[in-house]
């Protein structure tokens, strides 16, 4: 197995992984009550303003001690350059995650012109976001394993 593919099973390990966990830390802390008062929207506003850099540092921390201990039990050193190859791959990813959010974006408006609370609209929101990373991850490792 490539590098490239552990890289995209520990992106996709960690896609899962951890908003899941900052879910189950934050979502007991969601109000009660009318669904449309104003501590719902500030509790999903601040969900998702803490949500980004958690994420942003977890997914730097992880893909740092990767590469350490890949390097440590591989003995190998990452490649440091990117053919075209690797970058149409990398395109041909980010355009799925792109359709998914797209498609999932719509969903949750679409919750909301159905009536639903705007709970239902941002969780929709949070899954879409972990399933476009998810598809975009799984694209990429396809084309890999495909060799192309």
């Amino acid at each position: 197995m490539s590098i490239q593919e552990r890289r995209t099973l520990l992106s996709i390990a960690s896609a899962i992984a951890i908003p899941t966990v900052y879910a189950v830390y934050s979502l007991p802390g969601l109000p009660a009550g009318d669904a449309y008062a104003p501590e719902v929207f500030r509790f999903w506003g601040q969900f998702f303003l803490v949500l980004i850099p958690v994420v942003i540092v977890a997914k730097i921390l992880i893909t740092i001690l990767f590469s350490i201990i890949d390097g440590i039990l591989t003995r190998e050193a990452e490649p440091d350059f990117e053919d075209e190859r690797d970058k149409l791959i990398e395109q041909r990813a980010l355009n799925g995650g792109q359709y998914v959010f797209g498609l999932g974006f719509m969903g949750a408006m679409l919750a909301l012109v159905a009536g639903y609370p705007p709970s239902v609209m941002f969780i929709v929101l949070l899954a879409t976001g972990i399933g476009s990373e998810l598809f975009s991850e799984l694209v990429r490792f396809t084309l890999y394993r495909r060799g192309f």
